[in-house]
């Protein structure tokens, strides 16, 4: 059974920064496929960022502003956010793929405004 709870979401100003973590419970492997998505509202879900053995790929809109680091030991998967828009506001989650099933996180807000 895996579990995953993410924490660090609020409401930040144009240009400033936010790091959102996610911790996994259950047995993790390094080649499993982790990273964070988001959705807007009235919008659908779409990828920000996912890490797999060692390779990481971004949606081109947070290229350059967003980091997405792992600690395979801790089972944590970190989103460090710079230069954040309004259109970053989202609803972010964490995702673990494992086995092809799809597990997620509860989300947490994040509010880009001034």
């Amino acid at each position: 059974q895996v579990r995953l709870v993410e924490s660090g979401g609020g409401l930040v100003q144009p240009g400033g920064s936010l790091r959102l973590s996610c911790a996994a419970s259950g047995t993790i492997f390094s080649f499993n496929d982790m990273g964070w998505y988001r959705q807007a509202p009235g919008k659908e879900r779409e990828l920000v960022a996912s890490t797999k053995g060692g390779t990481t790929k971004y949606a081109d809109s947070v290229k350059g502003r967003f980091t997405i680091s792992r600690d395979n030991a801790k089972n944590t998967v970190d989103l460090q956010m710079d230069s954040l828009k309004p259109e970053d506001t989202a609803v972010y989650y964490c995702n673990l793929v494992k086995n092809v099933i799809n597990y997620w996180g509860k989300g947490t807000l994040v509010t880009v405004s001034s």
